[in-house]
């Protein structure tokens, strides 16, 4: 039969499986953010259609309505390009910090400052990319606040 493995070595192997799973599980939420994130900007992008298309054919007082919302939808694009992007970088520096430990068994400084680095790097650009769809959240909400008074006052009786 084929030779054992020392406990020691291992010991060592789960070790190092058990660290790496913590930045795994930190990776799977940011998968599913960056899910969330395409979902909104596909919504974003079909109301930015929409709208673009009424532009053609709108009065000029309508028109100004539009570009006012088109701008609108802009800015949530940018906070939206701005989420995707620092939840990218945060999945790709949390993959970092997996090989880093992976590759690394041994420790010493240099290890702990790669890991330190990588991980507080994938740490910041997901709470960035949280931050990011914040803002994003809050710029959809002022829309249909807007859009809510503006059909109340439709709707009120003169």
């Amino acid at each position: 039969m084929g030779a054992a493995i020392p406990t020691t070595a291992l010991d060592s192997v789960v070790h190092i499986i058990q660290v790496a799973l913590a930045p795994v599980f930190l990776l799977s939420g940011i998968a599913a953010l960056l899910n969330v994130f395409s979902a909104r900007l596909a919504r974003v992008a079909d109301q930015v259609d929409a709208a673009a298309k009424e532009v053609d054919d709108a009065d000029a007082d309508h028109a100004a309505l539009l570009a006012r919302r088109l701008q609108h939808l802009r800015w949530r694009t940018l906070a939206l390009d701005a989420a995707v992007g620092l939840g990218a970088a945060g999945g790709t520096l949390t993959c970092v910090t997996v090989l880093v430990l992976f590759l690394g068994e041994t420790g010493g400084f240099a290890l702990a400052t790669a890991l330190f680095v990588s991980f507080g790097l994938a740490i910041a650009c997901t709470l960035g990319a949280i931050a990011a769809y914040t803002v994003e959240m809050l710029l959809a909400s002022q829309h249909v606040r807007a859009a809510v008074a503006a059909g109340q006052q439709k709707a009120e009786p003169e």
